[in-house]
């Protein structure tokens, strides 16, 4: 194991061996799922420290997502969507695309697994129908490009793909997406996710910003968006620029961490267009983020994503970092001092 500062966080044991594609907290508990290059998704309990258990797949997996607290569902390379069953060590297909499947969403309000690939669809599942591909299909909806990054809120869907598309769908409409836009930064997009509170969503790209989005379509509605820049520094007097892979929203107050090629992990205070906090530096890329449902753990995956192409790098970790309030709490606003 690197020897890294303990401020970085706990790291887990029996990390994945190869690049980490995403990880995610459960809504139910410290479990965190890790889907992997390796072919492996990984179930860990990461309050314990512990492995709890091992699916291999036939292609890498390129993300995953929890159902509840004995089961999930997985997005793989070798064109499949998986549900996993925890406790009996069980996996069945759910179906498949014509390309790798790089996101995969299940939707508790409405029960269904919303599945992108790079075949240029998305396509919502029955889990419930699972013994059948033809039961457990609902639908499939063709996007502009190849699909990069989903995330959901309420029925909400967000959609971005190449070509700096971004769909915006009802899940109770599925037809034809609401608001189909374009995204406001000039480079390709790596990462989407709403906000918790329903009113937009937070888009990163390869090239140092992330960009604040809302849904309201008026004029005061869109007066409110902005672009910043971050993963990005100075040297020599050239402006070096890092991908932003991940972005993640604390459940209680809203504000989010970045996560980018630059090994560094910040949390913003998007209402008040403000850093709180920029975590150590981590051994390698930030390759994915999640906070746990209470906001006390951040789970920080340290994986070189080959922006520079194959060299040495370190090796593949999953740090869980306990969160102090003063990194995540928006700090309130001075006013100024009324004139004595």
């Amino acid at each position: 194991m690197t020897a890294v500062p303990q401020s970085t966080g706990r790291e887990l044991t029996s990390p994945p061996t190869d690049g980490i594609s995403n990880l995610r907290f459960s809504n139910h508990s410290d479990n965190l799922l890790v889907s992997s290059w390796d072919k492996s998704v990984r179930l860990y309990d990461a309050s314990a420290n512990a492995l709890r258990g091992e699916f291999m797949h036939g292609g890498a997996v390129l993300d995953c997502c929890f159902h509840d607290d004995s089961s999930g569902f997985t997005a793989c390379a070798d064109h499949t969507v998986r549900r996993l069953v925890f406790n009996h060590s069980r996996e069945d297909i759910l179906g498949r695309h014509d390309a790798p499947v790089r996101c995969i969403e299940y939707s508790y309000a409405t029960g269904q697994v919303i599945t992108g690939s790079w075949d240029k669809t998305l396509k919502c599942w029955d889990p419930r129908g699972a013994s059948g591909q033809e039961r457990s299909l609902i639908g499939t909806y063709t996007q502009p490009e190849r699909v990069y990054s989903l995330s959901l809120v309420g029925n909400r869907l967000v959609v971005a793909t190449a070509g700096r598309h971004v769909n915006v769908y009802d899940l109770r409409n599925m037809n034809q997406p609401e608001q189909r836009r374009e995204s406001s930064l000039k480079y390709q997009t790596r990462c989407v996710r709403c906000y918790p509170n329903g009113t937009g969503y937070a888009l990163s790209s390869v090239e140092g910003r992330v960009a604040m989005e809302f849904f309201d379509l008026s004029e005061a509605g869109q007066s409110k968006k902005y672009a910043f820049k971050c993963h990005r520094k100075s040297e020599a007097g050239r402006d070096i620029v890092y991908p932003v892979n991940s972005i993640a929203f604390h459940p209680i107050y809203g504000t989010f961490a970045t996560g980018g090629c630059d090994g560094y992990v910040n949390v913003w205070d998007g209402n008040n267009k403000k850093r709180l906090y920029q975590y150590p530096k981590y051994p390698t890329s930030i390759a994915a983020l999640s906070f746990s449902r209470d906001g006390r753990l951040l789970a920080v995956a340290s994986s070189y994503t080959y922006e520079e192409g194959d060299k040495p790098h370190e090796p593949d970790a999953i740090f869980v970092r306990s969160v102090n309030e003063v990194e995540v709490k928006p700090k309130p606003k001075m006013l100024p001092n009324p004139a004595t």
